[in-house]
């Protein structure tokens, strides 16, 4: 998202998201526009015309806007999806849309070839990856943060930012990996099979130079996940 970083109104977000020609599944070009009086469903409303409602001067929905741009593939793929369950759920949303949910607010894409060091991810082994192997990971396991709402919490960090990690290959396109495992997803996904990932643990991300930080339990949780 770095190169779309000095980009504050929407007439700079729109021209961005015109060079790149974005568009949703359903063949629109996105366009972020102020909100109206829409009475349609959010998702169905993008999906259907294109229009992203995004408040200015709200960092929650820029954030949102800059996903589209790092991100186009999946969060097309990811609207596309919501847009056919919403007609099906009769008002209770089901637990792909949980996930799609929680992975559009707070996943981060992690690029990592060291099948070592995703196995610590996937165990909780949280003091060995970030402490023990810390320069491996300094060279061998990138962080792609995609969720808006972990990126509007970066910018005052604490202990606790936590997002749901998808693996993918460091050698190919991150936003069409991302995009592929949406495809796939098997029938009856849920949230709870991405692996959490507390982000502000990774080298630098905050003031954790010390192994001691990684000792807090109540953001380093131990053991296997479930």
């Amino acid at each position: 998202m770095r190169p779309w970083l000095g980009l504050r109104s929407l007439e700079e977000l729109n021209r961005a998201a015109a060079r790149r020609d974005i568009r949703t599944q359903s063949g629109h070009r996105i366009e972020f526009v102020r909100p109206g009086d829409d009475p349609r469903p959010y998702e169905i409303q993008v999906f259907e015309s294109g229009a992203i409602p995004t408040r200015a001067d709200n960092l929650h929905d820029w954030f949102n806007a800059l996903a589209w741009l790092a991100f186009p593939r999946t969060k097309a793929r990811m609207n596309a999806m919501h847009a056919a369950q919403i007609p099906r759920e009769r008002g209770q949303r089901g637990p792909l849309r949980d996930l799609l949910t929680v992975f559009d607010e707070g996943g981060v894409v992690v690029a990592c070839a060291d099948e070592d060091l995703v196995h610590l991810v996937r165990e909780l082994r949280w003091k060995e990856l970030f402490w023990t192997h810390r320069s491996r990971v300094r060279e061998g396991m990138r962080l792609l943060v995609l969720g808006h709402a972990a990126l509007e919490k970066a910018l005052e960090p604490w202990p606790g930012i936590t997002c749901k990690a998808l693996f993918v290959d460091p050698g190919r396109g991150f936003d069409q990996q991302a995009a592929d495992w949406l495809d796939q997803l098997p029938p009856g996904a849920r949230a709870r099979d991405l692996a959490p990932l507390p982000v502000f643990g990774y080298p630098g991300w905050a003031d954790n130079d010390d192994p001691a930080f990684y000792d807090d339990d109540r953001y380093f949780r131990q053991g296997k996940a479930g």
